[in-house]
């Protein structure tokens, strides 16, 4: 059953992995909305093809031409590039959204842009994958996941609560952040396991001998551990440049975790950091 449909017209600007997504959650959940994509050719023809998308455009100026939502979809850089002309064309009635993995310096560029009446609302599905590409999008990859939404959750502009309303629809939890303590959380939950998982893959390279071991002994653990390792540095770079200082503190902090470890491995104290590990586990998978 087709949700209401609070707005008539998206664009999506980047139609990769995230804005495919997104564009296929619309079609999914607001099947009467047109969608309209701007990205390279090559990446359009994929996303016409997938059915992300219904039309195409040559530029920002024709994808924003009519369009109520805006959903920027690029990385980082290329968003905070981006923004002055989106904020140019964009109608003074549209909602301008954008999905990247930081936030402080890409609404503070927004800020300097958006004066027209367009709303500009920073916003970052906590949702992915290893791999790029409209290729791997799908239509339920927010369904479970938290959607950071930079504001206090009481605005009172109807079209930020008609995207809030979206982002339910999609399936997301809307989680209300600012942008400063979403760069420092996700620095922790986010950057420091991608980080994690290509130094782990550095030690398991380097200590690989001619004869293919230890790796060549891997089991799914390792697997498991290493999927983030999987992740192209095109996805991150901008994420480290722009986070820099967050990233920083957590791989100190992870430092002064692993010497704690390293000082109890012949301890009984080395179970109490199992139990707290234990329980960790234990709540990011129970039911939200």
């Amino acid at each position: 059953m087709a949700n209401t449909l609070p707005f008539s017209r998206a664009a999506i600007i980047g139609t990769g992995l995230i804005g495919g997504s997104f564009a296929l959650a619309l079609r999914k959940h607001f099947p009467a909305i047109s969608i309209v994509g701007f990205d390279r050719p090559e990446a359009l023809h994929k996303a016409l093809a997938r059915g992300a998308i219904q039309e195409s455009a040559n530029d920002i100026a024709g994808a924003l031409r009519g369009a109520d939502l805006v959903y920027v979809a690029l990385p980082i850089g290329a968003t905070i590039d981006a923004l002055p002309a989106i904020a140019a064309h964009a109608g003074a009635s549209a909602f301008v959204t954008d999905a990247g993995s930081t936030k402080t310096v890409i609404c503070r560029v927004a800020k300097e842009h958006f004066q027209n009446g367009t709303r500009f609302l920073g916003g970052h599905p906590m949702a992915g994958r290893e791999h790029s590409g409209v290729e791997y999008a799908d239509a339920d990859l927010f369904r479970g996941a938290s959607y950071a939404l930079i504001g206090n959750g009481d605005d009172p502009d109807a079209r930020v609560k008609a995207f809030e309303s979206v982002v339910r629809a999609i399936g997301a939890r809307s989680e209300w952040v600012d942008a400063e303590t979403h760069d420092w959380a996700v620095g922790i939950v986010s950057h420091l396991p991608q980080l994690l998982a290509i130094a782990l893959a550095r030690t398991v390279q380097d200590e690989t001998d001619e004869t293919g071991l230890p790796l060549s002994l891997a089991g799914p653990g390792l697997q498991d551990v290493l999927r983030l390792a999987g992740s192209p540095y095109g996805m991150w770079r901008d994420i480290v440049h722009t986070n820099t200082e967050n990233i920083s503190r957590a791989l100190d902090r992870l430092g002064q975790a692993v010497e704690h470890l390293r000082t109890r491995l012949t301890n009984k104290d080395l179970e109490s950091e199992f139990a707290a590990a234990n329980e960790i586990y234990k709540t990011l998978h129970k039911p939200r």
